[in-house]
């Protein structure tokens, strides 16, 4: 924190709610994480970042108080399990000019907030291009499990880890004791209040103000997030769960391996298939309990032969109008970032400690309430 304060020469972190979980995590990753030198280096400015930025969004806060009367409206919220096409979804319909997405440069760098006069010519798109381009170096398969660019959409987990309760830190480190925490003990209600608090700053000087979101580890939360934004709609993708679960195992040990020389796979394996069953038996849940005309169902095997179907009863959903502008803008970024661009994913199940009949059978109770057909 101290490092952070100087960095910045700023000293107010707004309210405390960050602490029990950022203490959680050093904690975690001080005796289980089995950091190498470099990955304990890694861990220590990626911390001194987040607090930086928060002390950021806090200082424009003061300076511009107004910005709080902001107001988020109605945003549609990608769900689902990670590995089903939400990532291309929520590309696509980032392109419709008519609505607003968290775009890569905006979640390294949220502070100043963005002004519509120069959204596209920003310096920080530059800088961030070449971070997106380190990445790919430092995890040279990801590329070939989720296209990456300075002003694609990404998830608001970044914006989760300023308040210190987010997947990201369970996907770059081992933390265990820290993971169990945050999916089954920690109040998440702080964290989507502080998402919004940076969403009103992102619009304030640009528009527009028709949010798409999108996270797969919101349906851990899926009470929290209502709680925060309960005009919200949603959508929810859809894969047999033998392609998903061992794909995310597999994104996680890509990612925690640059850190880390002793990467437990059993692990990653049991704690994809835990959360990813907990949050599913949550947001069937919410769906029973009287939600359930607020979500629009998409399945993978014909979003991907032709999502434009399903992309425009989803506006019709929304009852919004699919404009023939936002239609091209689509097809332009369909045709320009093909499916399996950067070479095909490839994993084993079995590295992971997953047995894939026992897997379809432990979600059996997902797969036929949504209709999931089991993949080849």
């Amino acid at each position: 924190m101290r490092r952070a304060q100087s960095a910045t020469s700023l000293d107010d972190f707004g309210e405390g709610s960050f602490r029990e979980g950022m203490e959680l995590l050093v904690e975690s990753a001080d005796r289980e994480a089995r950091l190498s030198e470099r990955g304990r280096m890694g861990f220590d400015m990626q911390l001194v970042d987040m607090l930086a930025n928060r002390l950021q969004i806090e200082h424009w806060y003061k300076l511009h108080p107004e910005i709080d009367a902001q107001e988020i409206v109605a945003p549609l919220i990608g769900l689902g399990l990670p590995r089903t096409g939400s990532t291309a979804l929520s590309c696509l319909l980032a392109e419709d000019p008519n609505v607003r997405s968290i775009r890569n440069w905006e979640a390294m760098t949220p502070c100043p907030p963005p002004e519509k006069a120069t959204e596209l010519t920003d310096p920080r798109i530059e800088v961030a291009q070449r971070m997106v381009l380190k990445r790919q170096e430092m995890f040279p398969r990801k590329k070939a499990m989720l296209p990456s660019s300075a002003t694609m959409p990404t998830e608001c987990q970044t914006y989760m880890s300023y308040d210190f309760k987010s997947h990201l830190f369970q996907a770059l480190w081992q933390v265990p004791s820290y993971a169990a925490w945050l999916n089954h003990r920690a109040d998440l209600v702080p964290t989507y209040r502080y998402v919004k608090r940076v969403l009103k700053l992102l619009q304030w000087r640009c528009p527009p103000t028709r949010w798409r979101l999108k996270n797969p580890s919101h349906i851990v939360f899926i009470e929290a997030l209502d709680t925060v934004f309960p005009d919200a709609h949603y959508w929810m993708t859809h894969r047999d769960i033998g392609k998903v679960i061992p794909s995310v195992a597999d994104l996680y040990y890509e990612l925690i391996k640059a850190s880390s020389d002793e990467v437990d796979k059993a692990y990653l394996g049991a704690l994809n298939t835990e959360w990813c069953e907990l949050g599913m038996r949550k947001l069937i849940a919410f769906r029973d309990a009287g939600n359930d005309h607020r979500f629009f169902d998409i399945h993978f095997a014909p979003f991907q032969k032709d999502p434009f179907p399903s992309i425009a009863k989803l506006y019709e959903f929304l009852g919004e109008e699919f404009t023939p502008l936002a239609r091209a803008r689509m097809e332009a970024w369909r045709r320009s970032t093909p499916r399996d661009r950067h070479g095909e994913h490839r994993y084993d199940a079995a590295d992971f400690g997953i047995e894939l009949t026992q897997l379809r059978e432990r979600f059996r109770f997902y797969t036929q309430r949504f209709d999931v057909a089991v993949s080849a």
